[in-house]
């Protein structure tokens, strides 16, 4: 006997058997219960999810003569075996892919005209239906509104967005869903048991979730599994014909990403190669994982991990062990070395460089959470890897800001500088992202200095802030109060800013603006200059010029002062003058003095105007 494929021998035959598609087939049903049925169907949603066979069973059950009590297809009257042979003549199905023209349509109308020969309905199913093309559409509109009482048309597709809306609009619609994998898992586990193979759970989650929805898709995956492994599926079977990485992998990452175990890393990523998978995929997986653990975080979350009950244990073992933070700085950095990867010439130490900024992410996420740093010229732990995460300092005599965010592991060249405090050649400071400003300390050590509970440090809220440039601040303003006196807030009135206001608009090239600036009210107060204008057009004005406010601060000597525009429609209800008329003679000159040619045409063709 011939083999046949899984997709075809399990296909489902009654409404109950098609997977993950209740709303589709419990409404499908009431409509036959309450003698409901459209004259025109459309069935959409992605590949393999059960619309053509849903199809088939709704025409089987219009057609069949002993319609079970659950409105189900008998299967055993003459109608459903002639269906079931392929020699139905009143079920008709049509691929719109290779009969997508205008007469094939035309030849489709035709046939509708004749009755069934046998049973109530005459059903025309047409698969892909947005492949015909828009004069097919058209033909076909007319049929498809106003069709004859026995004919039904059922429409499949997988791209709903290209069938146009005249069509749409005749059709009752039911959008399928992608099958959960979940329902794809019981459903082999179903086959399994009825060709008496035995199949590990794992394995068969791996080909539910490589099917991505599509039930057909995983059919074809668990027949070629089946191929290779015989009665047993295990899932080193599994992983090793669909090139999956195993778990495993990641899990051991994972955890020496945790204890910052670099060796144990860089061993993992050579051992992934090694057996043939590409850098993306690996850092993909990774991502996934990653992602995983954080689902797991949360009990109420831990539902939409779809895995085995065993692999959800695990993970929620490991996500009770990776802080939070981790995981995010982490997803950060696996999105950013995708991005990237394409661009990498080198890619194998590409993606290295990623892992090793993972392995010290949680240094990083430390020292963002204000984490103790370490004290100048104190001796660290790991010298050469903790630069990759950033320092508060780097050596006696400088000062290096540390910037705490995923852009922190930026590629940088840095040496160690020498033990005496004098910078070698070629050293490099880190340079953060923040302009904030060092001060560099010209003796060759310097004790640590506790940094000040000032007001000045909490605001900042800047790690690489060093208490040395925080005293060197602070004795700067002192020595200025000392030298000029402490400064005195300046009293502003209206006057100095109607001064300032006029000499800014002085100070213009464009009239428009000018006018503009003058017809607006201005008035101050200690803290910011109020502007009211009467339009749309005057407040946009206002708001880009960029150079007012900082000529304003500068002459009213108000480094702070803020600026708020106000509309008030009222300023502007004055009716615009009305345009004087011109006469034909000033209509002429008008246009001769723009383009001197007109004098010409007129002289030409001897034309002159009639008030001359």
């Amino acid at each position: 006997m011939a083999f046949v494929v899984s997709a075809r021998k399990y296909r489902p035959v009654h409404f109950e058997d098609v997977v993950g598609q209740a709303h589709v087939s419990q409404t499908l049903k009431k409509a036959l219960q309450t003698d409901h049925v459209a004259h025109a169907f459309l069935f959409c949603g992605p590949r393999g999810v059960g619309k053509t066979t849903c199809a088939r069973i709704l025409a089987k059950v219009l057609n069949c003569q002993n319609v079970t009590a659950n409105f189900e297809p008998c299967g055993q009257c003459e109608s459903c075996r002639a269906f079931a042979e392929n020699a139905s003549f009143n079920i008709m199905e049509l691929d719109a892919a290779s009969n997508n023209s205008v007469e094939h349509i035309r030849t489709l109308v035709d046939q509708v005209r004749f009755q069934p020969q046998q049973g109530k309905y005459k059903i025309f199913i047409i698969d892909e239906v947005h492949m015909l093309s828009q004069a097919a559409f058209n033909a076909f509109l007319k049929t498809l509104e106003e069709p004859p009482s026995y004919a039904i048309f059922i429409l499949a597709t997988t791209e709903k967005h290209k069938i146009i809306p005249t069509i749409l609009s005749r059709c009752q619609i039911f959008d399928f869903k992608r099958i959960q994998v979940g329902d794809t898992v019981a459903h082999l586990q179903k086959i399994c048991d009825a060709e008496g193979i035995e199949a590990e759970g794992d394995a068969l989650h791996i080909i539910a979730q490589k099917a991505d929805g599509a039930l057909r898709d995983a059919l074809s995956i668990f027949d070629r599994i089946t191929s290779a492994s015989g009665k047993k599926i295990t899932y080193e079977d599994v992983i090793t014909n669909l090139n999956v990485l195993d778990y495993d992998y990641f899990f051991r990452l994972t955890d020496a990403l945790l204890t910052e175990d670099l060796r144990q890393v860089l061993l993992i990523h050579n051992s992934v190669l090694r057996n043939g998978f590409e850098g993306d995929h690996f850092i993909n997986g990774l991502a996934e994982h990653l992602r995983n653990l954080l689902v797991c975080k949360d009990p109420e979350t831990l539902r939409l991990l779809e895995v085995s009950d065993n692999l959800r244990e695990r993970y929620r073992q490991q996500a009770a062990l990776a802080p939070a933070s981790f995981l995010l700085t982490a997803l950060n950095l696996c999105n950013d070395c995708d991005i990237n990867y394409k661009m990498a010439r080198q890619k194998p130490l590409h993606v290295e460089l990623y892992l090793i900024k993972m392995c010290y992410a949680n240094q990083a996420v430390q020292l963002a959470a204000g984490g103790q740093q370490p004290a100048v010229g104190a001796e660290k732990k790991t010298p050469d890897l903790s630069k990759s995460v950033g320092s508060s300092s780097v050596g006696s005599g400088q000062s290096v800001p540390t910037n705490i965010t995923s852009s922190n592991f930026k590629q940088q060249e840095t040496a160690q500088p020498p033990s005496n405090g004098a910078p070698a050649p070629g050293y490099a400071e880190v340079v953060p992202p923040l302009p904030v400003e060092t001060v560099t300390v010209k003796e060759p050590a310097i004790e640590p200095v506790a940094p000040p509970q000032t007001g000045l440090l909490r605001k900042t809220g800047i790690p690489g802030l060093s208490a040395v440039s925080l005293q060197s601040i602070h004795e700067e303003i002192a020595e200025q109060e000392a030298n000029d006196g402490p400064v005195q807030e300046a009293k502003l009135t209206l006057e100095d800013l109607k001064e300032a206001w006029a000499a800014y608009i002085d100070s213009l090239d464009k009239d428009s603006v000018k006018n503009i600036l003058r017809g607006a009210d201005i008035d101050i107060n200690p803290e910011q200059v109020t502007v009211t204008v009467g339009s749309a057009l005057a407040e946009n004005t206002v708001r880009q010029e960029m150079g007012l406010m900082e000529f304003l601060r500068k002459q009213l000597h108000a480094p702070l002062l803020a600026l708020s525009i106000k509309l008030d429609p009222s300023r502007s209800n004055a009716a615009p003058a009305k345009p004087k008329r011109l006469t034909d003679s000033e209509k002429y000159h008008a246009m001769r003095a723009v383009n001197p040619l007109v004098d010409e045409v007129r002289k030409r063709f001897d034309l002159s105007l009639e008030n001359e």
